[in-house]
């Protein structure tokens, strides 16, 4: 089985390098851009397992970012976890609801960044339940 492989959009190496080593520890591919243009580039091209996402860019913001791939049939499926430096609360965090499956508050640490990749990957992987039919009741026969 491939090494899920993880694109981390992040404009500061000082937190995007600790978490791609983490990954990597994991057993995880890793790719990094450092702004969003590049990181839907990468996205496009590489057609990542997961996508983490800062929300605070200097050229486009992430949830921009976020909007773009997820009006994109070829990359739509790709889930993305947000990461930002704020409080997420209201218009925001409806905002991040509507694009990513889930969300990080900086400063994260990698190892907890570890575990929600890989829970939400393996959420993923997992077939989906199907309701179990029971059989039909029987009529006693006279």
């Amino acid at each position: 089985m491939a090494k899920p492989t993880v694109l981390i959009v992040e404009d500061s190496p000082d937190i995007s390098q600790p978490i791609a080593d983490a990954l990597r520890f994991a057993d995880f591919n890793t790719l990094q851009a450092y702004n969003a243009v590049q990181g839907l580039q990468f996205a496009s091209e590489h057609r990542p397992d997961l996508i983490l996402m800062d929300i605070q860019l200097p050229d486009l913001d992430g949830l921009s970012a976020a909007s773009t791939l997820k009006s994109d049939p070829a990359v739509r499926h790709i889930p993305i976890v947000a990461m930002t430096a704020y409080d997420v609360a209201g218009d925001q965090a409806k905002a991040i609801s509507r694009h990513c499956v889930g969300h990080a508050q900086k400063p994260v640490r990698p190892r907890d960044l570890v575990t929600l990749i890989s829970a939400i990957l393996k959420l993923r992987s997992e077939p989906t339940a199907r309701p179990t039919q029971s059989p039909s009741p029987r009529t006693p026969r006279k």
